[in-house]
């Protein structure tokens, strides 16, 4: 006789959350790992084993499904205690059925809508409707028609008349009128079709009263009320509502359908909560549930507002996994993301992708891709895809033209740019604007072709094109550069009359133009029209320009104008004055400046330092500024050589190549600043834009200075 033999195996399981069919393609930190343990029975006789006291479990009652389904907020989306870290690191062994699966988390089927019977007085209905939708506004109009009804409102037609009606105002006063007649019970679907018609309104607090209203009068809320509360709370960024109605539809046991769990995710994606949105995208998929494409668009922007790429690439794969086609809306979205995550190569091969798909790019599918050539500076690339808008008639719209214009600005593409606006004035509906203008006084500023700056600006008068304050700055640097003071007065007075308000770049701008002018008349021309921009500022200048003026009363004074000023014209404004003092030879006082804005915060990257370099950074400073940091480093280094302390092996100063077709940049000026003090600095054969000096080089320059200076003396 066969003896039975019954062990107990603990068999480990350890999988993704994911189903396990798929493949793991993305490796997420807030994803983790389960262990799943059962106990199987082995036995060497065909008949069933007898069950024995000691290893068979006592038979459990079934959790309710409201026990299962606990609230979300202690579940699903709550920190692991430190007991529950404990319980998971050294789990008892338990017996799960294979064949049972796991319990869901969504409902997979949308909830059926109410079906409606015929009604033989449905044309007269809809009549009596749409003359409520055209009545007066007003609250005793609408009540007064009312009476005019031509059927007693019953349950159908009652339902039939609220569902027909447009405007929320109108829904819920017709909703709030059958609630006072008590003429039947009013159900949940009466409470459904008002709320969709406040969602459409954008009324959140008139829907959570109603919501309310059903739980205090023990009205059942269904999917539909649920999605209904939580999308319009997710429309009117009431990000944190949304989150609470979706906790409290779980303490009901009620399952959410496909849409309320797509609105959700969107939800906790706006509110960054990135480990909460992978939670729950992968225990829906554990349930069965296959994303539609605008929840990986909700996906994709998250990981893109984050420049994540390799959530990005994540979402990529996983709609490939899934099988599910990318629409023009995802692609868009994640073109958008690339570009925050700075990936123009792969930017380019998903846009290639989508065309090959046989899908039609629209406006902002080719206004995110031109704004990424034109952020990385691919300037072929651009006119490509320009030449392929053109070629196959893609949709342009007037923000694509003027992106394409101000890509053409930032590239100083200024052929390109003049053939483009060429089209645009030839096209009805994407007629040049003020933007377009600006964009093209932008490219003729940059590249100091005056005349055709001001040829724009005469024609922007005749058309009656409203100037703006950046095409104003644009064309006064224009012609300050070309020393056209006059020309710059009338431009900038025009500006005023046309309503132009001086900004603090603008302010900027006149105060760079005082820096280049030579003759002290032109000073006073650019003065007066910084009078009338920002007088604060002149009394500044004046203060700065006066050696009697003390340091401690420039620094107040200073300080003073750098609070109201805008963060991104600080340094601006400092370089400015610095190039001010420097033209009217007051070195000392530049030399102060330089170390207020420092001391302020202006130049952050100015010194860098490394065990074997020390860095100059100048990129980011005015000739003026960057010759007087110069000088200011020379010094401290001359002192470092005399007290012997240690050196790096490397000295470097670093002034920026000029990839800009126009810019000038500071290297030549930096060269001739450098060969009139002697410096062993030389210009890098390896690095444009970049001088380079050895320890025993500077060395060697100090040692020899401080001869000279012993023979002189």
């Amino acid at each position: 006789m066969a003896t039975a033999l019954s062990t107990a195996l603990d068999v480990h399981f350890t999988g993704h959350l994911s189903d396990t069919k798929r493949p793991i393609i993305f490796n997420s930190p807030f994803r983790q790992h389960t262990t799943k343990r059962s106990t199987i029975f082995c036995n060497s006789s065909k008949s069933p084993p007898k069950a024995s006291p000691k290893l068979s479990e006592p038979t459990q009652k079934t959790p309710s499904l409201s026990e299962q389904l606990k609230p979300l907020s202690t579940t699903t989306l709550s920190k692991p205690t430190k007991d529950q870290t404990h319980l998971l690191s050294k789990p008892k062994s338990t017996w799960v059925n294979p064949t049972k699966p796991k319990r869901s988390v969504l409902s997979l089927q949308r909830q059926k809508r109410s079906s409606y019977s015929y009604n033989p007085q449905l044309t007269e209905l809809k009549r009596f409707a749409q003359r409520l939708n055209d009545c007066d506004n007003s609250e005793a109009a609408f009540l007064s028609l009312l009476q005019e009804n031509p059927h007693p409102p019953t349950r159908e037609n009652a339902l039939l008349i609220l569902n027909s009606l447009k405007p929320w105002q109108k829904t819920h006063l017709f909703f709030n009128w059958i609630k006072t007649q008590n003429f039947f019970p009013l159900e949940t679907i009466f409470y459904n079709v008002t709320m969709k018609s406040l969602r459409f309104g954008r009324q959140f607090e008139l829907i959570e009263g109603l919501a309310n209203e059903m739980i205090n009068n023990q009205i059942e809320l269904d999917n539909i009320t649920y999605c209904t509360i939580i999308t319009c709370a997710k429309k009117c960024n009431h990000f944190d509502k949304a989150v609470e109605w979706f906790e409290r539809m779980y303490k009901t046991s009620l399952m959410p359908d496909e849409v309320t769990y797509s609105a959700i995710l969107d939800v906790y994606a706006k509110l960054g909560k990135v480990e909460e949105v992978l939670n729950l995208y992968e225990k829906a998929r554990a349930s069965g549930w296959k994303p539609d494409p605008i929840t990986f668009s909700v996906l994709g922007k998250m990981f893109g507002e984050a420049g994540d790429y390799d959530g990005i690439r994540f979402v990529l794969q996983e709609m490939s996994s899934v099988g599910v086609q990318p629409n023009l809306v995802v692609y868009n979205t994640l073109l958008e993301a690339m570009g925050r995550a700075g990936k123009p190569g792969l930017a380019r091969s998903l846009f290639g992708e989508m065309v090959e798909s046989g899908l039609t790019p629209n406006e902002k599918t080719l206004t995110a891709l031109v704004k990424i050539y034109g952020k990385a500076r691919w300037a072929r690339d651009a006119l490509e895809l320009w030449e392929q808008m053109r070629s196959k008639g893609w949709p342009m719209d007037l923000i694509l033209y003027n992106t394409l214009l101000n890509m053409c600005a930032d590239l100083a593409l200024e052929e390109e740019a003049e053939q483009l606006f060429e089209d645009m004035k030839r096209l009805e509906h994407c007629r040049p604007d003020s933007w377009s203008y600006t964009a093209m006084l932008k490219i003729y500023g940059s590249g100091g072709n005056v005349n055709k700056a001001m040829e724009l600006f005469e024609e922007m008068s005749e058309l009656g094109v409203k100037l703006n304050v950046m095409g104003c700055t644009c064309l006064i640097q224009c012609l300050g550069k070309a020393k056209r003071i006059d020309d710059l007065v009338r431009v900038f007075g025009v500006s005023i009359e046309r309503g132009v308000r001086p900004d603090d770049r603008l302010c900027g701008c006149l105060l760079s133009v005082v820096s280049l002018c030579e003759e002290s008349e032109d000073v006073d021309k650019v003065l007066a029209c910084l009078q009338q921009a920002n007088p604060k500022l002149i009394a500044l200048v004046k203060l700065v320009t006066e050696e009697k003026t003390s340091f401690e009363t420039v620094k107040e004074e200073f300080r003073g104008i750098l609070s109201e000023t805008a963060v991104e014209a600080r340094r601006p404004f400092c370089n400015c004055l610095i190039d001010i003092c420097r033209n009217r030879k007051l070195h000392e006082r530049a030399h102060e400046l330089l170390y207020l804005g420092t001391l302020y915060g202006l130049y952050p990257g100015l010194h860098n330092k490394t065990v074997h370099e020390w860095c100059l950074d100048v990129r980011s400073l005015s000739v003026g500024a960057a010759l007087t940091a110069l000088e200011e480093w020379m010094g401290t280094l001359s002192k470092i050589v005399q007290r012997k302390e240690e050196l790096p092996e490397i000295l470097s100063a670093q002034t920026g190549a000029g990839t800009h077709k126009f810019s000038q940049g500071l290297a030549n000026s930096f060269a001739s600043h450098v060969k009139k003090l002697a410096a062993p600095f030389r210009q890098s054969e390896e690095k444009i834009g970049c001088f380079v000096a050895t320890r025993e080089d500077l060395v060697s320059w100090v040692q020899s200075r401080l001869a000279s200076s012993a023979v002189r003396a």
